[in-house]
């Protein structure tokens, strides 16, 4: 909790740094359920542009994501990490930075854990492991529980990516392609 009194501090602000949050499966990859091989690993259009804009903006880059496929049993820890690996790798591979870290929460919706989004367990070990400045900080998601986590994780901005025509949110922004949030990040 001290780190985040600290970054509410104004005199601190300009000593964090800005960080994007990323959901991934819907917003990294496409989301085709519960996505564990390589081989089924595809990048959502628009994504590594955004990707690559983020970091040349200064941007921390999170990844924070449910993944419950875990906890049901239908994949291990270890293929889910493996899968990381090579999405990492990837990343490294083409821009020679990757995302900063990995948050996952690995159970099912009914262990009504606190790293679940919606609730912010896994944006609050961000901020306690980063120096975070909420305040200019985004989250990225395809779906209404992200974006309840990063407000209640205390990310300034929202922005929902949905192709659906119309959709109710409490996000900021909503949109209907990555291609469209570089505009919304400064």
């Amino acid at each position: 909790m001290k780190q985040l009194q600290q970054n509410r501090n104004p005199a601190n602000i300009l000593k964090l740094t800005p960080a994007v949050f990323f959901d991934r499966d819907g917003v990294v990859n496409i989301d085709d359920e519960y996505i564990y091989k390589p081989q089924d690993f595809i990048y959502i259009d628009g994504f590594l542009e955004l990707f690559e804009s983020c970091k040349q903006k200064g941007y921390l880059l999170f990844v924070v994501t449910n993944q419950s496929g875990i906890g049901r049993g239908y994949y291990t820890l270890e293929e889910f990490l493996d899968l990381s690996d090579f999405m990492q790798n990837d990343l490294k591979n083409r821009f020679g930075f990757c995302f900063d870290k990995i948050y996952f929460c690995s159970h099912k919706p009914e262990i009504n854990c606190l790293c679940r989004k919606p609730k912010s367990g896994m944006i609050k070990q961000a901020i306690d492991e980063f120096n975070i400045n909420l305040e200019k900080s985004y989250m990225i998601g395809d779906k209404e529980s992200d974006v309840e986590a990063a407000i209640s994780g205390g990310i300034k901005t929202t922005i929902l990516f949905n192709k659906k025509d119309k959709v109710t949110s409490k996000a900021d922004f909503i949109v209907d392609s990555l291609y469209k949030v570089n505009s919304i990040i400064k």
